[in-house]
């Protein structure tokens, strides 16, 4: 069973910085894309940044130049290095895989439960 975990949401004033971090990609037996989401009040989720099967990486507009995404060598732990943040990015910070939860089975999205992302003006 999937299983991907978020941390290190939390608190932080506008200009401030924080990092996430999402365990738990071993749990996905094959992985395409891996990347974050996020759900900012009164807008559908969107793409904050995420790494393709290829090693391309990508990064919403409003995120580019400011959000850094990464991941360790083993590729189970995903990284948000978030600088120079604004209200606007108050959200919910989804982790994201998209692959094959077993050998069977179909490319899916797969989500974590999400951490809470708060950003004083």
């Amino acid at each position: 069973q999937v299983q991907l975990v978020e941390s290190g949401g939390g608190l932080v004033q506008a200009g401030g910085a924080l990092k996430l971090s999402c365990t738990g990609f071993q749990t996905v037996f094959k992985i395409n894309d891996m990347g974050w989401y996020r759900q900012t009040p009164g807008k559908e989720r969107e793409l904050v940044a995420e790494i393709t099967i290829g090693g391309n990486i990508d990064y919403g507009d409003a995120v580019k130049g400011r959000f850094t995404i990464s991941r360790d060598n083993a590729r189970t732990t995903l990284y948000l290095q978030m600088d120079n943040l604004k209200s606007e990015d108050t959200g919910i910070y989804y982790c994201h895989a998209k692959g094959r939860a077993a050998y069977f089975a179909g490319i899916r999205d797969h989500w974590g439960q999400g951490t809470q992302v708060t950003v004083s003006s």
